[in-house]
């Protein structure tokens, strides 16, 4: 067989050519991906390193934290602990009288603080060399304080035996205050005295106004219309009885249609009829009586009258001393004692010819016309009152003795109180249910003080319980002689009530509310001006 041709051959050498040079062709691609991968991969890593340094920076830089404070061999920091420890130590060194000791930490403080001061002013961080002889100063006088027993026990307790002495203090200072501010409040002013006086003598040298008073006779026609809008006042107090009535005149539409019945003691009869006759309150009818008078008010038919007179009581009223002192020196005002206090239960005995009335505290301003009291319907109640539960601690159980099983089997201790003050009395459903005799019922279970302490309001509170229908806040609104009261609550009111101990004609009266009882307040009057009323 012969050998073929040499070139026939070719092809096969030509082949093996291509293929070689593909392989080398494609090592060079894959070298090229390569380089160009690490090219790519090199920036984003320091883009994401400088991501994250500038956000560390931004997190350093917002704390105000310095690359000294981070060291954890800081010299500053080492010296404020020092700092805040020693400034510690110094209050407990004055606590124990050791002045010298004291001195010394203070000295010490202010050394290190010059220390801190230098190398802040100069932006450089404290070196050991400058600040060796401050830290070991400074610590030596932190070991000397521990082993005075300066430690953290040691002031804790130390500090809570102070803010308990400070407590003492301070209760102290308070029950001080409430005994001086009740005084205040019981005194009666000189010119308020002077009035009464000069009043007095004036009814008695001048006949002409007994006479006046005499020959008014329409006075006893309209003290039983039951067309008239009737008022009462159980007061001894001449100017505040005055405001009463000038204010609920000078803001009626129909001031000719008032009927004022005012009920004093004897004392002040006399002042009462002449101030009221020589003054005319724009038309307003007014009637003074004195409770003396009254032949039904008598212990035996009066409980409260027989309680009034017994020593005892009147040794509680007065000084508290039979109970230790513990009963608020509020709860001892002997205002109690008097018989005006006590009279606002016996209304329909006091005025047995009228239906429908309006009690007056003689502390009240009135800046509104009342005479739609008149028409508002109690639906069966017999009094018309002002809730007072919408306020902190005036529920029932904050005035009544929920332990004594009487009170709490009859009265809920949640019932809302109410005020007295300013409050529309039905007569006649009041004679029909025989309030007066609830309220003898209670009056003679508490002899014994056990129901409640003092006090015209518990009995109250007990007399006319499902007896009252709640008033529209705004008829009567409270706190003006002890608290604070919304400026847009006062202007909405009808009634203001100074009720507390500072009363707008003393001297304690609270300033911002004075002038809502003085503008009706005549200082020009030859009266007042005598007795220096200003």
């Amino acid at each position: 067989m012969r050998r073929p041709r040499p070139e026939f051959r070719r092809p096969v050498r030509r082949r093996f050519s291509n293929v070689f040079w593909l392989t080398l062709c494609g090592l060079a691609v894959l070298m090229l991906i390569v380089l160009l991968s690490r090219e790519s991969a090199q920036p984003r890593s320091r883009s994401v390193l400088s991501k994250s340094s500038y956000r560390n920076d931004k997190v350093i830089e917002g704390l105000n934290v310095t690359a000294e404070m981070l060291n954890p061999d800081s010299i500053t920091r080492q010296l404020n602990d020092q700092i805040s420890l020693a400034k510690a130590f110094v209050v407990i060194a004055k606590e124990s009288n050791n002045l010298q000791f004291a001195w010394e930490l203070s000295a010490q403080i202010r050394n290190s603080q010059i220390l801190l001061s230098n190398a802040a002013l100069r932006r450089s961080p404290l070196t050991l060399r400058e600040s060796e002889t401050a830290v070991r100063d400074m610590a030596l006088l932190l070991f000397q304080a521990q082993q005075l027993h300066y430690d953290s026990s040691t002031m804790i307790m130390r500090l809570k035996a102070r803010i308990q002495d400070l407590e003492e203090q301070m209760s102290s200072v308070t029950d001080k205050s409430n005994k001086y501010g009740q005084i205040a409040a019981e005194e009666v002013p000189k010119s308020l005295y002077c009035l009464g006086v000069r009043l007095t003598t004036e009814w008695f040298k001048k006949p002409d106004l007994q006479r006046k008073l005499s020959r008014n006779g329409q006075i006893s026609v309209k003290l039983k219309d039951n067309n008239l809008y009737h008022f009462c006042v159980f007061s001894d107090n001449i100017l505040a009885t005055s405001v009463v009535i000038n204010s609920t005149a000078s803001n009626s539409l129909n001031p000719d249609r008032l009927v004022f019945h005012l009920v004093t003691d004897e004392v002040n009869y006399a002042a009462m009829k002449a101030w009221f006759t020589m003054n005319n309150f724009h038309g307003v009818t007014v009637d003074v009586q004195k409770f003396e008078d009254f032949t039904w008010l008598n212990a035996s038919y009066v409980p409260v009258l027989k309680q009034l007179q017994d020593s005892e009581t009147q040794s509680y009223y007065f000084s508290g001393s039979n109970d230790g002192g513990k009963t608020p020196i509020k709860f001892r005002n002997p205002k109690y004692l008097s018989m005006l206090n006590h009279l606002r239960f016996y209304i329909p005995e006091v005025f047995p010819s009228l239906k429908k009335l309006v009690f007056l505290d003689d502390d009240v301003v009135v800046q509104k016309d009342l005479s739609g009291l008149f028409a508002i319907d109690l639906k069966g109640n017999v009094n018309g009152a002002v809730e007072t539960c919408m306020e902190t601690f005036h529920r029932y159980h904050k005035y009544l003795n929920y332990s004594h099983p009487l009170i709490r089997s009859h009265f809920d201790p949640d019932a809302c109180g109410w005020a007295f003050g300013m409050n529309v009395f039905d007569l006649v459903e009041w004679r029909k249910r025989n309030v007066t005799g609830i309220y003898h019922y209670w009056q003679e279970k508490n002899v014994d003080r056990t129901l409640w302490k003092l006090g015209t309001l518990p009995p109250g509170l007990l007399t006319f319980y499902g007896l009252t229908e709640p008033l529209d806040p705004s008829w009567h609104v409270l706190g003006l002689g002890y608290t604070n009261v919304d400026s847009r609550v006062i202007e909405k009111g009808a009634v203001l009530h100074f009720n507390g101990n500072s009363k707008p004609w003393l001297k304690i009266a609270m300033e911002k509310y004075k002038p809502l009882w003085e503008k009706y307040v005549d200082f020009s009057h030859s009266m007042l001006e005598r007795c220096n009323f200003h």
